[in-house]
């Protein structure tokens, strides 16, 4: 093979390079299963030998961990995006009531099956890979603080009831995870009681009636 058929390389500066590697490794991660994360197959991704991806991870045990962290807080900043504590004084606070019924409605649909997948696996793995699992659960953590910060924002602005906030994330988050524990299985078959049961869970937590946080259903379509 000449040189000319070599795929070009591109030089990047380290802290870009790291990031697109851990990026590429994230997609696998997501879409295929953290298991199958390998020095050669993110290179392959990116047309670079393996080499270079060793020299940013020498242990591909680092690499996993960190692409299942991006993958995690990527679509938590989806999912349920940062309030600030203490908003500026010309910024008025986000109302709490549609952030969470969004949450819940998007964390049940099915775009976000991969991220689900992405959990489970990463706990099963953890179990045997302590790198994995110290980061498993700094980001368990942090989701259940997002949460907390939404029901303490709620509680302020006087639309949930909740004495314990960082108690009722933690068995909200629980309910999630549990629900979406089926995922690889049966979840068609149990997706709509699943999503009941975890919505009736928060709304008893906050002091909510029935179907208070159910997602309003879209217009229908105008006749044509």
């Amino acid at each position: 093979m000449t040189s000319s058929d070599r795929r070009k390389r591109v030089r990047k500066a380290p802290g870009e390079r790291r990031d697109e590697i851990v990026a590429a490794a994230a997609r696998t991660g997501l879409v295929e299963g953290l298991e199958r994360i390998t020095l050669r197959r993110v290179a392959d991704g990116l047309g670079v030998r393996p080499g270079l991806v060793g020299h940013y991870f020498p242990v591909v045990e680092e690499l996993v961990a960190e692409a299942f962290t991006s993958a995690a807080l990527g679509e938590l900043d989806v999912l349920l995006p940062e309030t600030p504590a203490e908003p500026a004084p010309e910024e008025a606070a986000p109302a709490a009531m549609p952030i969470l019924r969004d949450f819940l409605s998007r964390m049940s649909g099915p775009v976000f099956d991969d991220v689900s997948r992405l959990w489970l696996n990463a706990r099963h793995l953890a179990r045997y890979r302590p790198a994995l699992r110290e980061r498993v659960v700094s980001q368990e953590l942090l989701w259940c603080r997002r949460v907390e910060r939404v029901l303490a924002l709620g509680v302020e602005q006087g639309s949930f009831r909740c004495d314990d906030p960082w108690g009722a994330a933690v068995r909200i988050m629980a309910a999630i995870d549990g629900a979406n524990s089926y995922i690889n299985t049966s979840a068609p078959q149990r997706s709509e009681p699943l999503t009941e049961m975890v919505r009736t869970l928060v709304e008893v937590e906050l002091g909510l009636g029935r179907d208070a946080l159910r997602a309003p259903s879209p217009d229908p379509a105008p006749n044509t």
